[in-house]
């Protein structure tokens, strides 16, 4: 079969390397790819956000399946083009997207599905705001843009001051367009976060392994956050209780609530969550894979992903087998372009990848990366990932750091206590 992943960063050189491991697999093409993506697979220079350019490769290819790994595409609709043009697409609609596209939607269905969450207040304008910041204590909050930011629309901010700041930047600056034209405003959780993300059709929901992401750029959780800095499998201290009680409170109840507003999800629904003294409590919906959380847990997953995705896609998930997974633990890390996830130069030279002994442990999964003739260079803010497998936690993370060492540009900047935290 003909497999069409549509998306160019590390997530979606993870599932391509997965996918194009099936016997069912006779060609992958990904659109718009990447360097590494295209030492693996087929590549065409069409964006994601392209809805008709590929809607007209899936046709060109004649693709037997469409895995749409990005967020802004499914928000878009490109599920919806392409179902409505008979393709057999992995991937939820435009309304069921919304679960990611719209904080304020999500945090309405938690409280209407009682998912447990936290207090949160939503606001379009500043005067509401400041209104809402005069009657308050003094405290920490977070600031949401409610739309899609790309992962940077979250300040954590440790008092008034620098929420109201945060809220200004939303709705006056514009600093996130129309992404920031609604701001959710949230309680500050406490506790260990845990990515817990799910394949289904709608009916059947099929857990994955856990997994924890890492966002602030800087070493100790601090710093603004980013798209995502780095990510373990499994993490230390998530016992089969507590990933069980998430399916029960969290996962299912997300199921139904989605098919009860007449959105039903088809695709991988994540949950990002706090492991608080009072239980799990989700602080954000995506409706796709995380990215960096994707490569460690494609790193250990062992089964064939292909059924999975064709049993969601064909609304039959209830059949497949669950899958298995290699009990060792995974260590992933991002290496960045200097001045991320601010403003960051692009075209620095990249070298030493090659000299990597890379294989079914190790891998190197490119994410903003280019050509230039022939010389591989940085194009975007996270630049690349290496993802390692290892015999406990301390020994994937100095395969994956000992790895890292070897790859050279300019400036590169990445977190050292990946892992580390648990």
């Amino acid at each position: 079969m003909n497999v069409l992943v549509v998306g160019g960063g590390g997530r979606e050189h993870a599932l391509v390397w997965k996918i194009r491991q099936s016997p069912l697999v006779k060609r992958v093409v990904c659109a718009p790819g990447n360097p590494g993506i295209a030492e693996i697979a087929d590549v065409e220079p069409i964006a994601a956000e392209d809805l008709p350019g590929q809607l007209e490769l899936a046709r060109r290819f004649s693709a037997d399946l469409v895995v749409v790994g990005p967020e802004a595409p499914l928000c878009d609709g490109l599920t919806d083009l392409l179902v409505s043009a008979g393709f057999r697409v992995f991937g939820p609609s435009k309304t069921a997207a919304e679960i990611e596209g719209d904080k304020a939607f999500a945090r309405d269905l938690c409280r209407k599905e009682r998912i447990a969450s936290p207090q949160y207040w939503v606001f379009d304008d500043l005067r509401q705001a400041e209104s809402f910041f005069e009657g308050r204590e003094e405290g920490p909050l977070v600031v949401k843009a409610s739309g899609l930011a790309a992962g940077k629309g979250v300040t954590v901010a440790a008092n008034k001051k620098e929420a109201l700041a945060a809220v200004r930047e939303c709705l006056v600056d514009g600093r996130f367009g129309d992404s920031g034209a609604r701001v959710v405003l949230e309680e500050k959780l406490e506790g260990p976060e845990v990515s817990s993300i799910a394949l289904t059709d709608g009916k059947t929901l099929i857990p994955l392994e856990p997994a924890r992401d890492h966002k602030p750029v800087f070493d100790g959780d601090e710093g603004p956050n980013t798209g995502g800095m780095g990510a373990i499998s499994p993490p230390r201290s998530v016992p089969p209780k507590i990933l069980e009680q998430i399916e029960q409170s969290v996962l299912l109840p997300s199921i139904h609530g989605m098919n009860s507003a007449s959105r039903s999800f088809t695709g991988f629904l994540y949950a990002g969550l706090m492991l608080t003294a009072q239980g799990p409590k989700v602080l954000e919906f995506n409706c796709r894979m995380g990215d960096p959380e994707t490569q460690p847990l494609m790193m250990r997953l062992k089964s064939d992903l292909v059924p999975l995705l064709l049993g969601a896609a064909d609304g039959d998930l209830a059949s497949c087998d669950a899958p298995e997974w290699d009990p060792r633990p995974a260590v992933c890390v991002v290496a960045c372009a200097p001045g991320y996830p601010g403003s960051y130069p692009k075209g620095l030279h990249i070298d030493g990848i090659d000299e990597l002994e890379t294989g079914p442990d190790l891998q190197v999964f490119h994410a903003g990366t280019g050509r230039r003739g022939g010389d591989l260079v940085t194009a975007g803010g996270r630049v690349l990932s290496v993802c390692a497998l290892g015999t406990d936690l301390e020994d994937a993370r100095a395969r994956a750091y000992g790895a890292l060492e070897g790859i050279r540009f300019e400036g590169k900047h990445f977190r050292t206590d990946i892992g580390y935290l648990g």
